[in-house]
């Protein structure tokens, strides 16, 4: 069971993992396995896949709402403000930064950086699916359940695929896994009971009809603050598929110049954290924009993900406890083993390993990581340094 901590806590762990985080969601997924379940022991590797295949199912950003929600649990609503200011503000400062300079990043140098932090996302998520396939696919069926998860992804590339394939992986728990062989449920840690969930889904819904009248009746900051609450609130699968929705909402309307938002996609590439932080980026960049309208759009893009999650999660708890739950549960902790799986195989290998030499430096990456015990961070500098080594020798051609 998780021990009671402080706000300053919740910081400084996230704060460090903000700065740290590099890979996008399914990295960020296997850096806070390794920092607060294997090191910190927050949760259980049970609670922890119960936590991660929730957010699979909610609109949002689904590794921030892991990160709010271990937060939570951890030090209460301060503690969740916590880990979502700490986890955030340094990708959102970066992009704000970065975007100065993008320009000068179609160097050698910058391009092997990239390709640096590529290869530390893969070595993370590898790491990372070793140990949880350890333990939450301890026997043949579990196994089995996973492979078909890994299959169903791969072969259907969609954002619906995996909802489904954690429904099927629940569906098959519960119908293959006997009672004494699936493990502890490894009930939650909440702090909130389901009327202060239903409180919080009320905001939500809130926010979505409030928004839209203010934008019409005032425009300016009230219109970006809709689009980003909108697009929050509606996307499934996380930074990327939340893309188009802000094309839509922000470029054809002429808030922001369509340049300047292809740029920002391009800058969020190459900062640690989540890649909902280039709300803060676009928000500052947009007509009559600034620092004041970036903080408004950061807010509003993560505002109902966060809601939803959390008013959503002691109805989940109360669903975890019916009979039949204890399978099941371990069936979909099985599927997240498998969409992680999948994850690392595409985007990461396809996106990190181009030539031998990047399979060298991942291979010495995840030594580092799972023999060596070593920090995230030094396997960061590890990849970074040896990528740009490599480009100096020639050895990318």
């Amino acid at each position: 069971m998780m021990h009671a901590g402080s706000m300053a806590e919740v910081f400084q762990v996230f704060l460090r993992l903000g700065l740290t985080s590099f890979g996008g969601p399914i990295a960020h997924l296997a850096y806070f396995r390794d920092e607060l379940v294997e090191k910190r022991g927050w949760l259980s590797e049970e609670q922890y896949a119960q936590l991660v295949a929730l957010c699979q199912f909610m609109p949002g950003p689904a590794s921030s709402q892991v990160g709010f929600c271990l937060g939570l649990m951890r030090a209460g609503w301060r503690g969740a403000l916590a880990a979502f200011v700490a986890f955030t503000l340094p990708s959102v400062l970066l992009l704000l930064a970065f975007a100065g300079i993008y320009d000068q990043l179609g160097d050698t140098l910058g391009l092997s950086l990239i390709q640096g932090l590529k290869i530390v996302a893969l070595a993370v998520v590898a790491h990372a699916v070793l140990g949880m396939a350890g333990k939450l696919c301890p026997d043949a069926r579990r196994a089995s359940i996973a492979v078909g998860a890994l299959a169903g992804v791969l072969l259907i590339p969609m954002i619906a695929t995996q909802v489904a394939v954690v429904v099927a992986g629940g569906l098959l728990g519960w119908l293959m896994l006997r009672q004494d062989s699936a493990g502890p449920i490894g009930s939650l840690p909440l702090r909130h009971g389901k009327s202060s969930g239903a409180l919080l889904l009320g905001l939500a819904a809130a926010g979505l009809v409030a928004l839209p009248v203010l934008a019409h009746a005032f425009a300016g900051t009230w219109q970006v603050a809709e689009a980003f609450y909108r697009s929050g609130a509606l996307v499934f699968g996380g930074g990327h598929v939340v893309l188009p929705l802000l094309e839509e909402s922000l470029v054809r309307p002429g808030l922001v110049d369509e340049q300047i938002f292809i740029a920002g996609y391009g800058a969020a590439q190459a900062v640690p954290g989540p890649l909902f932080s280039i709300a803060g980026y676009l928000g500052f960049m947009a007509e009559d924009g600034g620092w004041v309208v970036a903080m408004v759009a950061v807010l509003a893009m993560f505002a109902p993900g966060f809601l939803l999650v959390a008013g959503i999660l002691p109805f989940w708890q109360a669903l975890s406890a019916r009979p039949g739950a204890r399978q099941a549960l371990a069936g979909v902790n099985a599927a997240v083993v498998g969409i992680l799986g999948a994850a690392l195989y595409q985007p990461l290998w396809q996106s990190a390993v181009d030539l031998p030499i990047d399979l060298v430096i991942a291979v010495a990456a995840f030594v580092l990581l799972q023999a060596w015990k070593c920090s995230a961070l030094w396997v960061v500098v590890f990849c970074l340094a040896t990528s740009a080594l490599a480009s100096y020798c020639g050895l990318r051609g």
